[in-house]
């Protein structure tokens, strides 16, 4: 899949303890990405934030429970990612997702 300079940044912000049924959200979010044919999906861990209703989220190794904040950083063209919003819009009851124009640079499977 070739990927073009001018492409999209979706961004999605989301608790790790957020859930849909058994399975995690980023972890659904990820595999829809995956089966829309989107160019690929990457989900970082905070180790500190908050978000709409300003609870601190912050990793405490006294806290079994933590719900730091996770992204998930997904670039692709915008049609395909407009494609991908309803699914999302659909999984998604708190947090934030944001879209920017992105310049690609380098995109290939494969060693140099």
């Amino acid at each position: 899949m070739d990927l073009p300079a001018d492409s999209l940044l979706l961004r999605i912000y989301i608790g790790e303890s957020d859930r849909v049924g058994h399975k995690s959200l980023h972890e659904v979010i990820v595999l829809k990405a995956r089966e829309a044919g989107l160019a690929g999906a990457t989900v970082f861990r905070g180790a500190m934030g908050f978000g709409a209703s300003s609870r601190l989220h912050m990793s405490d190794e006294l806290r079994l429970s933590t719900d730091l904040p996770l992204v998930i950083e997904i670039v692709d063209i915008e049609a395909r990612i407009n494609a991908f919003l309803p699914q999302l819009q659909s999984l998604i009851g708190g947090g934030l997702v944001t879209l920017e124009k992105v310049r690609v640079l380098h995109y290939r499977h494969g060693s140099p």
